[in-house]
């Protein structure tokens, strides 16, 4: 029983990340349609910024630096969305998502020129975890979930307490109807790039800061996240966070059967049995999976 406490925290920990960096993915599929593919690498490039700025030039403190690596990567999310997809929104539904691979072979490819390709990694002393009745949690891992939950309760109030809340979810549902009320699309997908950018940096962060950093931790994000939101069902935040918190569950649990070395594929079999089971998602609408194949 305490074997299977520990692993659930550490699922829950793992999971809180992995719903951060899929929220991201949901907004933007729900602002544009399409899968952005290159959210994994925009992460990455987060925790890459964060690293740079606290541990290999100016060496400002970790919070501070872990908020300019925020604002900083939704600044590019901002200017790839201007740069490599809003020329593309009219075109066939293949013409953005090749961009969106090329686009995340040069976010990692910018890391390696400038950081290097060896693993990085923040430095964090080691210190004992906390003993709560059964299990151990580290500081950093407190950290960890609670930034996670903080994050998605800021989310929360963004999307359903604020005007551009409510401007982002009307593009969502229908764009053109959103445009006919006065609402400038342009400048709402924009805020969505940002937002997600933003989160999806924090996501990488977090987990640079529980483990280490390596210029193809971009892919990884992409698939764990990727398989979040498919299970979660495309286009929901709700649905994106719940499959998150799921695939860092099962994929920890997991470990308790098969060798750790094989923790990662747990999430490619997650996703294919969610395409399989159920391909809207958990929270998705049936009417959504041919626009996603397709």
């Amino acid at each position: 029983m305490a074997i299977f406490a520990q692993l659930l925290v550490n699922g829950l920990i793992a999971g809180g990340t992995y719903a951060l960096a899929a929220v991201g993915y949901s907004m933007v599929y729900g602002a544009l349609k399409f899968i952005n593919f290159a959210h994994g690498s925009v992460a990455s490039f987060g925790a890459y910024i964060m690293f740079g700025l606290a541990v290999a030039w100016l060496h400002v403190p970790f919070v501070i630096a872990f908020f300019a690596a925020m604002i900083l990567t939704a600044l590019l999310g901002v200017i790839i969305e201007r740069m490599a997809y809003r020329p593309l929104r009219h075109a066939p539904k293949l013409a953005p998502l090749t961009t969106a691979i090329a686009v995340s072979f040069v976010l990692d490819a910018i890391v390696m020129i400038v950081m290097g390709s060896d693993i990085k990694s923040f430095g964090l002393p080691t210190v004992e975890g906390i003993a709560i009745g059964p299990v151990f949690i580290t500081p950093v891992q407190l950290i960890i979930i609670g930034s996670s939950l903080v994050l998605m309760v800021f989310l929360y109030v963004l999307l359903y307490r604020t005007r551009l809340g409510k401007a982002i979810r009307a593009v969502a549902d229908d764009v053109n109807l959103a445009e006919v009320s006065g609402m400038d699309s342009d400048l709402v997908i924009s805020a969505v790039f940002a937002i997600g950018s933003a989160l999806a940096a924090a996501a990488g962060c977090l987990i640079g800061l529980d483990s280490n950093l390596q210029p193809t931790m971009g892919f990884v994000i992409t698939v764990k996240a990727f398989a979040a939101v498919v299970l979660g069902g495309l286009g929901s935040v709700p649905g994106a966070i719940v499959g998150g918190f799921l695939i860092g569950i099962a994929e920890n649990l997991g470990v308790w059967y098969i060798p750790a070395v094989w923790k990662d594929t747990i999430a490619y079999g997650i996703l294919i049995l969610a395409l399989f089971i159920r391909p809207a998602g958990i929270f998705g609408k049936k009417d959504q999976t041919a626009s996603t194949v397709l």
